[in-house]
């Protein structure tokens, strides 16, 4: 009953917030396109025809072709799912590692904690940009290197979240009841403790699902990100480096730019409205 009460509190409180809702079908819509890819733009998206080079757009061309003469449009909708992927593996990546090495930090303490503290505040003395660029340098270009990049270094924030949560929490009496009948460590931690932290969890995924996305885009801007080949919504802002570009062509960098500002800002818009619908002092 109570539990009830408290998600008709919650639902009432994410209806009220307009922008989270938008957010919510921005990033649905979104992620539609990523699937349905291939039916929205059958076209092949790195079939090159220098003499179709710069063409504005047009009823063939629906926002013109790149300097190799590869259509726009279709880039666009293939790059919303190679970008989407890099975030949401990433994300899904961090989030187990940081739920895992959290709840053990938090629950077990002693030198494990210590350890994993001190490694935590390794990755954070970094500079990720310059971190990122130095292992995608090592290891080389690839979706799935940047993806293990994204997601290895960006489980410190969800670690010391959870760290924090489960060292409250291990002190609550029903915790003390469970180790008093023998129940195992792992179980309570990930079976008992794990499903109250499951609000601020979601909240973190959303908002830094947004900052993933962000720097997919400006490293393959840089030229550091997925392959250039590969169509991803920052290797098309790629080929507005060159200032002619800038100048004559602005269906080359308008398009990606808006694309990349709708999903930061859709992502943003539903996760402050997950933070504020499942704050219990809502």
């Amino acid at each position: 009953m109570i539990n009830t009460i408290r998600q008709s509190r919650q639902y009432k409180s994410f209806k009220k917030h307009k922008l989270a809702q938008l957010g919510g079908i921005l990033l649905t819509f979104f992620i539609l396109v990523a699937i349905f890819a291939d039916l929205i733009a059958p076209k092949d998206p790195n079939k090159m025809n220098l003499r179709q080079s710069y063409k504005s757009p047009s009823a063939e061309f629906y926002l013109g072709t790149d300097r190799i003469g590869r259509d726009y449009f279709s880039r666009l909708v293939h790059g919303t799912r190679v970008s989407l992927a890099v975030g949401l593996g990433g994300i899904g990546i961090a989030t187990i590692i940081g739920i895992f090495f959290g709840g053990l930090s938090g629950y077990l303490g002693g030198k494990i904690d210590t350890c994993l503290l001190k490694l935590s505040e390794l990755i954070i003395c970094f500079p990720s940009i310059v971190l990122i660029l130095m292992i995608v340098t090592i290891v080389g270009q690839s979706l799935l290197n940047l993806v293990l990049i994204f997601g290895f270094l960006e489980w410190v924030g969800l670690y010391r979240l959870i760290r924090s949560l489960f060292m409250s929490l291990k002190e609550q009496e029903f915790v003390e009841a469970l180790e008093a009948f023998g129940v195992r460590k792992f179980s309570i931690m990930f079976q008992h403790i794990l499903p109250n932290a499951i609000a601020p969890i979601t909240v973190w995924m959303t908002l830094t699902l947004a900052g993933m996305i962000l720097a997919e885009a400006g490293l393959s801007f840089l030229g550091m990100g997925v392959p250039l080949q590969v169509p991803s919504w920052g290797n098309l802002l790629n080929g507005a480096k060159d200032l002619r570009v800038l100048e004559n062509y602005p269906w080359i960098w308008i398009p990606p730019g808006i694309v990349i500002t709708l999903a930061v800002l859709s992502i943003n818009f539903l996760g402050d409205g997950l933070r504020d619908a499942l704050n219990p002092k809502s």
